[in-house]
């Protein structure tokens, strides 16, 4: 059932980072007819490619762009991403729109789709193909796949004819089994599967999906006809939902649900991943209702079982009119949030588990991926394990054309000390990574400004939408980007006040290796090859090994080694080797 009929093309386009204006000279007809004599663009969207030179050298070049659209008729909306591609950068977000299409409205017991929203997703369909021209998307390029409300209707190959005629879109009707495989192809892009088992599960409003996979692979790929939508139109008539109601949809949902849960006891299965809007919405409800800033990116945020509890206790016993009220909750999910929360309900409870992730990739990012990967890429299976924090990392650096060479160097003395200081600092192994991704991106903000470019480092860190980390890791890695230059960490800078004591306790460790780490780098040539470390009482001596005379290296890292000092309480030494 739709709640709401109110259409909005636009759900909101996405800022992306490192935008900024320029004024352009049009020089293709196109883009005389689509602007001024001069016109913005972003910085974004301007392209760049990941070239391995070898082992230890990467550069980012631009090349020739592939734009792509990938269109969802779901069964409560119709969606479109478009992304630009390069085989060594991997997608960047160029656009998102979402309406509210409601085609699957009735159509769940009649089987036939209604006139009305036949006609509203058509006149949407036209105005998602001109978005896409507008972007530069060739026809061919756009892909159109259709899920659970119009798979099963009688009348879907009428309506099929109807887009192909009026618009030109073929629209490919996907299975419930194809649907759960692009779903993990997304899923798997935005959130690192490790070597255990996980359950991903994906809510719409016909259909959910279970898959159950670790990096190696999948283990079950099922799609069940439990969707919001159709639950509520076939079990849900009171308001608020009556108990019976509540015992009903209950003991569907296990019914429906008995094969994965089988599946996922023989794995062991002990964490879950959800990509779906119902999910993101409960995700926004728990924080709001602990007090969390509202976030644009979800990814791999996570909630707890006790958490989710106390956000059903509260919400399953009010009316809509109460619903609608509750902060984080989209106005058009007041009536299937319902169903949403008990079927999440079910699925904490019969799968035990203790919390779920959720992603922010999900059918649509998955169909791109497909589509790239069978044209671009057809002979690579991509089922080795993929290091999506890495390439994300690397993604958002050359989006910000940023220093590499420089970039990587500073991060390979960073590591070296973070290693040879173990036994002082006493961080564990997760530490690590962060200090590396943190030293790769620290210099990002030159993008924006020579001046105070490690506030827009941190800056762009936190809004990069970086994949594969959770929330408090970016946070921290924004933080010792932050802190790599000038002031040190302190109390009065309200975004590290917040922080928990380890956190901090962690960024000034990072922030300070990476300050010492940076002053080895200060020429930007490369110079500081090794660095070895003595200890002797308080006092540890760095031995650096150069290719020519360190002096300027030397120089700098003796103004930055205040910070680590401090927090080590060592006095610290460098000299050549």
């Amino acid at each position: 059932m739709c709640t709401s009929r109110k259409k909005k093309m636009f759900h909101g386009k996405r800022q992306d980072i490192c935008s900024y204006r320029y004024k352009y000279t049009l020089k293709t007809p196109e883009e005389k007819r689509a602007a001024s004599p001069s016109f913005s663009f972003s910085v974004s969207n301007m392209y760049f490619a990941v070239a391995k030179i070898n082992p230890h050298q990467t550069i980012c070049m631009t090349t020739e762009k592939l734009r792509v659209a990938a269109i969802d008729l779901g069964t409560n909306s119709f969606h479109m991403i478009i992304v630009e591609e390069s085989r060594g950068k991997g997608i960047v977000e160029i656009d998102r729109v979402k309406n509210m299409i409601c085609i699957g409205r009735g159509s769940i017991s009649t089987k036939m789709l209604d006139e009305e929203a036949m006609q509203s997703g058509i006149v949407a369909l036209k105005n998602f193909l001109v978005l896409a021209a507008h972007h530069g998307v060739a026809p061919e390029n756009v892909i159109a796949f259709a899920t659970s409300a119009i798979r099963e209707a009688k009348n879907r190959l009428d309506f099929l004819r109807r887009i192909r005629d009026e618009t030109g879109l073929k629209v490919r009707v996907i299975s419930g089994r194809e649907e759960a495989e692009f779903i993990y192809y997304g899923v798997r892009k935005s959130v690192k599967i490790g070597a255990t088992f996980d359950l991903l599960f994906d809510i719409g409003g016909g259909s959910v999906e279970f898959i159950i996979a670790n990096n190696k692979g999948v283990q079950l790929l099922e799609s069940r006809k439990i969707g919001v939508a159709r639950m509520y139109e076939r079990f849900i008539s009171t308001d608020p939902i009556a108990a019976s109601e509540i015992k009903m949809l209950e003991q569907f949902f296990s019914a429906e649900m008995v094969s994965a849960v089988a599946k996922a006891s023989k794995l062991k299965v002990v964490r879950a991943i959800a990509s779906s809007g119902t999910a993101q919405n409960i995700a926004r409800m728990i924080g709001s209702m602990n007090g969390r800033p509202n976030k644009a990116s979800l990814n791999n945020s996570v909630f707890t079982r006790k958490e989710f509890q106390a956000l059903y206790t509260t919400l399953i016993p009010l009316g809509s009119l109460e619903r609608r009220k509750f902060t984080g909750l989209d106005a058009n999910r007041v009536d299937l949030i319902v169903p949403g929360l008990i079927l999440v309900d079910m699925i904490f409870r019969i799968f035990n588990l203790q919390e779920i992730v959720v992603s922010d990739y999900a059918l649509r990012e998955g169909m791109v991926l497909h589509y790239l990967k069978d044209r671009v890429n057809p002979s690579n299976d991509e089922e080795h394990e993929l290091d999506i924090r890495k390439e994300s990392v690397y993604e958002l650096g050359c989006r910000c054309d940023w220093n590499l060479n420089h970039g990587e160097h500073v991060a390979s003395l960073a590591l070296q000390l973070f290693d040879s200081l173990a036994p002082f600092h006493h961080l564990e192994a997760p530490y690590r990574e962060l200090l590396e991704y943190a030293s790769l991106l620290h210099n990002i903000g030159s993008f924006i400004s020579i001046s105070s470019h490690h506030k827009h480092s941190q800056y762009i860190i936190l809004n990069g939408e970086l994949r594969g980390f959770s929330p408090t890791e970016i946070e921290i890695i924004a933080h010792v980007a932050r802190y790599h230059r000038k002031s040190p960490p302190s109390e009065k800078h309200a975004a590290y006040s917040i922080l928990k004591p380890m956190q901090k306790r962690a960024v000034d460790v990072l922030s300070g290796l990476l300050r010492l780490a940076n002053g080895l780098e200060r020429g930007h040539r490369q110079n500081i090859q090794n660095v070895t470390v003595t200890v002797k009482g308080s006092v540890i001596t760095l031995h650096v090994t150069p290719r020519f005379e360190p002096d300027i290296e030397i120089w700098a890292a003796e103004q930055l080694k205040s910070l680590i000092e401090t927090v080590l309480q060592k006095t610290i030494i460098i000299e050549a080797a």
